[in-house]
């Protein structure tokens, strides 16, 4: 005989899951008594929501599913924010939830709420379990769900009563059989063919490389691929990483915070040829003035996505690594020599914008500082805000990671999912770049951090302002600022730091701050270094 919670362990150990990142309750109580004697190693976070941030950077940094458990009620409700936030990014989480006897369902008994009701927008599929028969099954649809075709969260709510049910007999299903669900992985030949006759057509032609391409795992694909054809390359903020950006053939970051090498290209482009990204509001303003004037291939192995933020001439529903390993093969460079040299004489024409400090760190200069010193396979993690985009413009990706939070934006993200990156990554070197607001949202993790013990390096970017909302209030509304202002009641964020024993300083200047940063990458454990930045220093 086994308990549902017992299936439940015995699940994970199945789906060789070595951590899991979650918050207890009376209502997961069970599940949490069987963790005791299993090879999972559970790592408490300081608030729910965080449980899902680092079960996202240890997923996407390891491309395994990433898992977190909650209780019911306010456990399950605090993380929707992380739930919603993995959703955006096409992560692969597998969400466990305690929920309330099941004959108390509909009742508004204590600590009860419809977590798969409330998530059902941003959950790739959710599971309210009736019967702990059946959990090996759901258990393995929700891990092959969660990682196949485009990737994301899967809910598991699991009353109490389920988990303490009896199961005589059960076997973990070798794989998943779920009628509907085939996720088409090759292109079609025929769309293929379409788009090597526009690619040799074109004139200008530019690579657009977004998120799915990180996830397929596609890196070296698309490398090979803009090389062989010949065809310049920008990315969105979620495909930087893909081509360094010292490369001949990268232009650079779209959208309203990217470059202007980028951005010009993609206007005066008669072919787009768009790889695993969406399209949204921040890469592409205006899409349909794209589209008015170029011709759009669009790869994603999401058929939902192709043609719903652009208009497109050739989708090809597929696997974007098997896709462009397909065109690769078949490709060959008919890009016009004075269309290469045009656009990548723009990225001399904008070089990278600021200039050293002594009385401030300036932060782009600081980071392309920051971006030389560090390893090669070193993992970046930025949160939102201006900290992002200068992270985003100046980082460069050589052999590693850039992480955050595109989709939905969600500040606090980078402190947790920087340890959940460190945990996947226990070698790699991992920084996290943060706002002094983004980091009080997060700086209760300092607790998690030493709890176990993980070596992470944060930069803390103080300007003593919310600077991306005062830049726009700046822009927008005639500088009249209003609930932007950090100043009164802004911790000293180094007495904090030696309040939880990890090292920190503070850097004034950008010379100062090169120096600390030295430092702080030779350092053994944990370490935060403050950046006093001015606040009047623009996004771009």
């Amino acid at each position: 005989m086994s308990s549902g919670a017992e299936i439940m362990v015995k699940c994970l150990e199945k789906e060789n899951v070595h951590f899991i990142f979650g918050y207890p309750g009376a209502a997961i109580c069970p599940f949490y008594d069987c963790l005791t004697s299993s090879s999972v190693h559970h790592i408490l976070v300081r608030a729910e929501q965080n449980a899902a941030h680092m079960a996202s950077g240890y997923a996407r940094s390891c491309g395994k599913a990433g898992v977190c458990v909650v209780t019911s009620g306010p456990g399950a409700t605090n993380l929707i924010t992380g739930i919603a936030t993995a959703y955006m990014d096409s992560v692969p989480l597998v969400i466990i939830t305690g929920q309330v006897n099941s004959w108390l369902l509909g009742r508004d008994v204590f600590q009860e709420a419809d977590i798969t009701g409330a998530c059902e927008s941003f959950t790739k599929h959710s599971y309210l379990v009736n019967d702990a028969a059946q959990l090996p099954r759901i258990f393995k649809e929700a891990f092959h769900i969660a990682s196949t075709g485009r990737p994301g969260p899967v809910l598991i709510d699991v009353p109490t009563d389920i988990q303490q049910q009896e199961v005589k007999t059960w076997d973990y299903p070798e794989k998943a059989e779920i009628r509907g669900y085939k996720p088409r992985t090759q292109g079609h030949a025929l769309q293929i063919q379409k788009a090597l006759k526009a690619i040799e057509e074109a004139e200008r032609p530019i690579i657009c490389c977004g998120g799915g391409v990180v996830l397929a795992n596609a890196r070296k694909e698309m490398i090979a691929f803009a090389h062989k054809s010949g065809i310049p390359i920008c990315a969105t903020m979620m495909g930087i990483g893909v081509m360094p950006m010292d490369s001949d053939y990268y232009l650079g970051m779209i959208g309203m915070h990217g470059r202007s090498s980028a951005n010009l290209t993609m206007q005066q482009a008669d072919l787009v040829v768009l790889c695993g990204a969406r399209v949204g509001d921040r890469a592409v303003s205006a899409p349909k003035q794209i589209a008015d004037k170029a011709k759009i291939i669009h790869i994603d192995v999401d058929p939902a996505e192709i043609g719903k933020n652009m208009p497109v001439d050739i989708p090809i529903v597929g696997d974007v690594r098997l896709v462009l390993k397909s065109l690769t093969e078949q490709v060959t460079d008919t890009v016009p020599k004075t269309w290469k040299q045009k656009v990548l004489s723009y990225k001399n024409q904008f070089p990278p914008r600021g200039t050293p400090r002594d009385d401030f760190v300036e932060p782009r200069v600081f980071i392309r500082d920051l971006s030389a010193m560090m390893e090669e396979d070193a993992i970046l993690v930025a949160d939102v805000g201006q900290n992002q985009i200068w992270a985003a413009r100046n980082f460069n990706v050589k052999e590693g990671r850039f992480l955050t939070s595109g989709g939905l934006g969600t500040m606090g993200y980078s402190i947790p999912a920087a340890i959940g990156a460190k945990i996947a990554k226990p070698k790699r070197q991992v920084v996290a770049v943060c706002g002094d607001g983004s980091f009080q949202m997060a700086m209760c993790e300092l607790g998690t951090l030493i709890q176990t013990n993980i070596d992470i390096k944060i930069i803390i970017m103080q300007n003593g302002t919310l600077g991306m909302v005062k830049e726009f209030q700046d822009k927008q509304y005639g500088s009249r600022y209003i609930g932007t202002s950090l100043k009164n009641g802004m911790p000293d964020f180094a007495k904090l730091a030696a309040s939880y024993g990890i090292c920190a300083s503070v850097a004034a200047s950008n010379a100062a701050a090169k120096e600390k940063a030295e430092q702080m990458l030779q350092h053994n454990g944990p370490y935060i270094l403050i950046c006093r930045v001015d606040p009047s220093t623009p996004s771009i």
